[in-house]
């Protein structure tokens, strides 16, 4: 737990303006891939929420024809609001805006994630990141996994940079196995020398299905202390609440699957989580001192 002051989050990877210096502006790239990286689309929808929350604007994107196959992610047809028909090509966006109050740019990224030539995708998305002073990574996931619905979601953060563990008190994660194109972007950007982070959450493998705005909210409150800016998400509370009373209910309807739920529960109960820590405790009510000085 964090000692009177001592605040974790992203500020402490910035150098901080000496006495009469002005405050430098900094550059966070956001990401998050629909498909296997995004269970319940916890991960894309908590990055579009960002991206309508601070107004951001279009300054990029990806070619599609280089690196989806349109059989397996085809393109949507649509009409617009004149009732004009439209086809929606499957792609990756960069988008950007300026945190209100905060000395913080973001830069977006919210796309499929590709179905080949991932060396060469990571290159162009790294190349924008130079182009547009991206000083940081995060990358935003989610994963089904057995955990109950009816408790916190947990959510994880990961890096293999020093300086990012140090500042905000997280470790390098210790998975072995298939990735992502989250986990190669991460790999790469790292050996870039651009300081990177991962954040997953994790999703209840008996609802995966979309959306789920407890997981997507779990993901807010994260970033909300990574970025140290206070985030509205009241809205969002309402859904995660009627979402979790949903499933509730169909669990109820099946003996199984009420009985499976609670040998979850009891297992999440009776473990060690960070949930339950001082920390995570001084995390929350620091949230609420924020939002409080904010009104």
């Amino acid at each position: 737990m964090d000692g009177p002051g001592e605040t974790h989050g992203l500020h402490l990877l910035f150098p901080q303006p000496k006495a009469g210096e002005a405050q430098r502006r900094y550059t966070v790239m956001l990401a998050a891939f629909e498909g296997w990286n995004d269970a319940g689309e916890a991960a894309t929808d908590a990055v579009k929420y960002l991206s309508r929350l601070w107004e951001s604007h279009k300054v990029a994107t990806v070619d599609p024809d280089l690196y989806y196959d349109f059989q397996f992610t085809r393109p949507v047809v649509h009409r617009t609001g004149s009732g004009e028909r439209r086809i929606k090509w499957p792609t990756t966006k960069l988008t950007r805006s300026s945190v209100p109050d905060a000395p913080l740019d973001i830069i977006f990224v919210h796309g499929v994630e590709p179905s080949y030539r991932w060396r060469a995708y990571t290159a162009e998305l790294l190349a924008h990141a130079e182009e547009l002073g991206v000083d940081c990574i995060i990358l935003v996931g989610a994963l089904l996994a057995d955990v109950p619905h009816s408790r916190p979601i947990p959510v994880t953060v990961t890096s293999d940079d020093d300086d990012v563990r140090s500042a905000l008190n997280t470790e390098t994660s210790q998975y072995e196995g298939p990735t992502g194109i989250v986990g190669v972007l991460a790999d790469v950007a790292s050996l870039a020398g651009i300081p990177t982070m991962s954040v997953w959450a994790a999703v209840p493998h008996y609802v995966g299905q979309s959306p789920s705005p407890k997981a997507e909210l779990a993901l807010l409150h994260r970033l909300e202390d990574i970025l140290q800016v206070p985030l509205e998400v009241s809205v969002l509370s309402e859904e995660a609440e009627a979402w979790e009373r949903g499933v509730d209910e169909l669990a109820t309807e099946d003996p199984e699957v009420a009985a499976y739920v609670r040998q979850l529960e009891e297992a999440k109960d009776t473990a060690e989580l960070p949930e339950a820590t001082g920390e995570s405790i001084a995390r929350e009510f620091e949230r609420y001192l924020k939002k409080r000085r904010k009104e």
